[in-house]
């Protein structure tokens, strides 16, 4: 939904800056905005969320009502499509709104629903990135990085512009939303804002023209009435070379049956150090902070299964794969040509 009086004046050339006015200052907040929507759906009911606060949410279960706000523009989800038609009128009777029906476009994310289910993908936005750097019509890759590839912050190569750099890398990393096959590689590429180098910028270019050659590749969200959280880990174990930090990697998916939720790891020693006791006293140099896995296993709230490598989907976001082993991960993240789907 879209609240036609917001903005009664149209397009402004200058830049606008609402203060909160006098009276209502609130200490320690001087400098932020007020948001007009904020108190009318708390009075509706709505809580704002602690993690994201231009989300409100209302109910419980199937009667959940979920609303994200951006300026004027309302998005609407619950299970319950009679109280999704009793806020519309609730905000009706409040603003002058303009209902645009099931969502298909909203800030760069193109949407398509259908009784099977959700595609979410970013290709107009993805062209964009690559009209602005420049590599409109370039060459495809297959992959957005080399196997194996290893950069250091204290590259000896020609400096480039940061700024440039870090505008391409930015929105490389919006698009990540809808295509989780480019986390790893985009998170890599964000490593070196500060002192870029043309040895960075080239892996950014590889990273452009894979985009190039998958365009129009998104997400596919299944509809399922029943489903179970299942979640992939995997670390690549001290790869930075610079810091020698670890990459750590998860991929959940929800959808199957209901269930405790299971976490999948190639690694049978963090299984058992999870588990055993004894393990973990030989282990008190880590901070117990990273033992709180234990305790959710010990109460049955997490159940660790031990894969293979082959099945291991959390690879794709700690390492630079090949081609095949690469497209063979995208594809099981549910990352496809949504072109060719319709």
């Amino acid at each position: 939904m879209d609240v036609k009086s917001t903005f009664l004046n149209g397009v402004l050339q200058e830049q606008v800056f609402v203060e909160q006015p006098p009276g209502f200052i609130l200490r320690g907040h001087e400098h932020k905005v007020l948001h007009l929507l904020d108190s009318s759906l708390i009075e509706l009911g709505f809580q704002r969320s602690t993690s994201e606060h231009a989300v409100y949410l209302r109910g419980a279960g199937d009667r959940r009502l979920v609303v994200g706000v951006y300026v004027d523009d309302l998005v609407i989800t619950g299970g319950n499509n009679t109280d999704i038609s009793k806020f519309k009128e609730e905000m009706r009777s409040t603003f002058q709104m303009t209902d645009l029906g099931l969502l298909r476009y909203y800030l760069g994310l193109e949407v398509s629903q259908t009784e099977v289910g959700i595609t979410i993908n970013q290709s107009a936005y993805a062209a964009k990135i690559l009209e602005n750097a420049g590599l409109a019509g370039c060459s495809p890759s297959h992959t957005p990085m080399e196997s194996r590839l290893k950069l250091s912050k204290s590259s000896s190569a020609p400096s480039v512009d940061p700024t440039m750099y870090r505008s391409i890398v930015g929105s490389l990393r919006y698009l990540v939303n809808s295509r989780p096959d480019l986390a790893y590689s985009v998170g890599y590429i964000s490593r070196f804002m500060e002192k870029p180098t043309t040895e960075h910028l080239a892996t950014v270019k590889r990273v452009l023209r894979y985009v190039a050659g998958t365009l129009h590749f998104g997400c596919h969200y299944k509809r399922k009435k029943e489903a179970q959280l299942i979640g992939y880990s995997d670390s690549d174990l001290a790869g930075d070379i610079d810091t020698r930090k670890s990459t750590t990697g998860v991929v959940f998916f929800l959808g199957g049956n209901a269930g405790t939720i299971s976490l999948k790891i190639d690694n049978e020693s963090a299984i058992a150090l999870s588990k055993n006791p004894v393990f973990h006293d030989q282990s008190k140099h880590i901070d117990v902070r990273f033992h709180h896995i234990r305790e959710c296993v010990e109460e049955n709230r997490v159940q660790l299964q031990s894969i293979g490598t082959v099945e291991q989907l959390a690879y794709i976001i700690t390492k630079a794969l090949g081609h095949e082993r690469f497209c063979q991960l995208r594809s099981k993240l549910g990352v496809y040509n949504v072109q060719q789907a319709h």
